[in-house]
């Protein structure tokens, strides 16, 4: 089995084995869901720790509104009288407005923060570090363990709107969000090694070799179409066309690379 260090920029993401005659359209599709599939995992951690202090997500016409406001408008929190967290819960105001406040008492708290702690290690960067090679099963076991975690403190399911239902629903709209600009589109994503876009009409083996024991570091990019890599040329100097080795990151968004 071929090792691939998988990068995004210069920063390590994960390890993946795959056999020398994989066809590189498969792995190509295969690296970007491990990818797109940890960031899924890192965004409903960031949520889930949000749940676990200040309950489920108010009504999107009552966040950022203050009681006096909710109260002048005369609207209603129909969802947080039926997503009450088992054993009751804890009051501790959401100071920007986004969640009701209802927060699961201290034991069940400690449940959701536990699983998180959990998932976040299954997915963590520092599994490259260890030489634990990330699978897809390893990111859907990270994921189950989540969505379990919260049935256990709400049983009754969570609001619609929920940013935590929608991730498990796979119907979370990132358009315009910081979190999206990570997202790599499977059909756009691209592979590159040794400055060679890994081709998906090939196999692996076409750049590698035959020895199964190879190991290579592959960056992941999306490609940019033409008109994008025009209007973005000057803004956006590590974007690169089709057929181009990727050009380095600018400090900003090597730096938004880190931070997923």
């Amino acid at each position: 089995m071929v090792l691939l260090h998988v990068k995004r920029g210069d920063e390590s993401q994960f390890l993946l084995q795959a056999p020398g005659s994989t066809e590189l359209e498969e792995l190509t599709v295969q690296v970007a869901q491990v990818y797109n599939g940890r960031l899924k995992v890192q965004r409903l951690c960031s949520e889930m720790e949000e749940l676990a202090e200040h309950g489920i997500f108010l009504p999107p016409n009552m966040q950022g509104l203050t009681d006096e406001q909710i109260e002048e408008l005369k609207l209603k929190d129909e969802w947080g009288e039926k997503c009450i967290p088992s054993g009751g819960s804890v009051f501790k105001k959401d100071d920007i407005g986004r969640r009701n406040g209802q927060a699961p008492n201290e034991k069940l708290k400690q449940v959701l923060k536990k699983t998180i702690e959990e998932a976040k290690a299954i997915i963590s960067k520092k599994q490259v570090e260890a030489s634990v090679c990330v699978t897809m099963e390893m990111v859907k076991d990270a994921l189950d363990q989540l969505r379990g975690a919260v049935m256990i403190v709400y049983p009754m399911g969570l609001p619609p709107y929920d940013p935590i239902r929608m991730e498990f629903e796979n119907k979370e709209d990132l358009s315009g969000t910081q979190a999206g600009l990570s997202v790599i589109d499977e059909s756009q994503a691209q592979l590159w090694w040794a400055a060679k876009e890994l081709r998906r009409t090939k196999k692996l083996s076409d750049y590698v070799g035959k020895n199964e024991k190879t190991k290579i570091i592959v960056k992941i990019q999306q490609i940019v179409t033409e008109e994008e890599a025009s209007v973005c040329n000057l803004s956006c100097p590590h974007l690169f066309r089709r057929g181009r080795e990727p050009q380095p990151e600018s400090p900003l968004l090597a730096a938004r690379s880190r931070s997923s």
